[in-house]
């Protein structure tokens, strides 16, 4: 049973991926205490929260990956090392290397989400009658494959992490042999009205994208509909991760950690298919 359930969740295209990737940990000193486990039986209980939204201390002993603490534990050993975030970047070379990710424009958008029991980075949701909340911030391809996501209160404004969320998207190299400096920027950027600022179309114009955000009280939801529903669905996939969905985790580290994560799978997923396709 833990074996079917470990090559369900922990793909071996994303294990060849992350395994350099993972710090050695020194030899221990001498006989006693317990075995480390496997550190891909511990990614294992990691997707496994991250996928079902169990509770750490929930995570089922038959996975063989451990307790949940191990699991949590080990999740915050990588994220102080690194880990997620290089891991994400590579994923996103590996698209470009293959050429799926599309520049031609990129979408920005943001959700709100409930939180169990407050944290780091919550506030009172005005969607949801003042409850506590959080919010995820995302930008992505014309693909709709996420580039780079950030966290923040359910209580700020869509637009106040627009320029920072530009200005931290990780730095994607381009198809092996090809001419020209990695990319960190698309063509043309589309966004809703939640973002029609001045300061908002400013940065983009100095930035050298070509702007294209809603003007409230113009433009209906129908025209940029068309274009910028990848994001919706970008979203979409991001909040089938019920850990996501409901946010459990009370520090920023832990859910920023959990993020990265969650679109580096839905990056692997798309990388996996198209390697599939072209090995058919």
């Amino acid at each position: 049973m833990a074996k079917t359930t470990q090559q369900r969740r922990v793909e071996d295209r994303l294990w060849e991926l992350i395994e350099p990737l993972i710090p050695s940990r020194p030899a221990p000193r001498g006989p006693g205490g317990r075995p480390r486990i496997d550190d891909r039986a511990a990614l294992e209980g990691i997707l496994f929260v991250l996928d079902t939204g169990c509770r750490w201390r929930d995570l089922p002993e038959q996975l063989g990956c451990g307790s949940g603490h191990t699991a949590w534990r080990r999740l915050r050993e990588w994220q102080d090392a690194g880990v997620w975030d290089r891991l994400h970047q590579l994923v996103l070379d590996e698209l470009s290397n293959i050429d799926e990710l599309d520049w031609t424009r990129g979408c920005v958008d943001a959700v709100s989400g409930a939180v169990e029991k407050g944290g780091e980075l919550t506030g009172r949701s005005p969607t949801d009658r003042g409850k506590a909340g959080s919010k995820y911030h995302v930008l992505c391809d014309a693909n709709g494959l996420p580039l780079h996501i950030m966290l923040s209160a359910a209580n700020t404004h869509d637009s106040m992490l627009f320029e920072p969320l530009l200005d931290t998207n990780p730095t994607v190299r381009g198809h092996h042999g090809r001419a020209g400096r990695p990319r960190c920027r698309p063509d043309k950027l589309h966004a809703d009205k939640g973002y029609d600022y001045r300061r908002c179309r400013r940065y983009l114009t100095r930035r050298g994208i070509k702007v294209r955000i809603a003007r409230r009280g113009i433009e209906g939801k129908s025209r940029l509909g068309r274009v910028r529903w990848v994001v919706e669905r970008t979203i979409s996939w991001l909040l089938r991760f019920k850990r996501l969905g409901l946010r459990c985790d009370r520090t920023e580290r832990t859910t920023l950690a959990l993020l990265t994560l969650a679109c580096t799978v839905i990056n692997v997923r798309r990388l996996i298919k198209i390697e599939l396709c072209d090995q058919a």
